[in-house]
């Protein structure tokens, strides 16, 4: 499996072959609405997907060890402005 984060690259890999994408959390914070472009994106990943958008990471929604441990990735890369498009996954 792999993990590709970032907004621009996951519409890139869900245009490209959105049957192998079986994941999608889209996350943003409040100076991100005014942006046009990363908008659109939202727009297309969601309609190519069941996406999971999560307003506040820390409400009741976050409770399963997955989705915290996704979180703390996001949160991490985020905090050092390092995002890293794709991460392979063990097995």
């Amino acid at each position: 499996g792999c993990l590709t984060a970032g907004v621009y690259e996951s519409a890139k890999v869900l245009n490209v072959d959105p049957d192998n994408v079986t994941f999608c959390v889209l996350a943003a914070d409040e100076e991100d609405e005014g942006d046009i472009a990363l908008q659109i994106h939202f727009t297309l990943i969601q309609a190519l997907t069941s996406a999971l958008s999560p307003q506040n990471p820390n409400e009741d929604a976050w409770k399963d060890p997955a989705l915290e441990k996704l979180s703390l990735f996001c949160e991490e890369s985020r905090s050092v402005n390092d995002w890293v498009p794709n991460i392979t996954l063990p097995e």
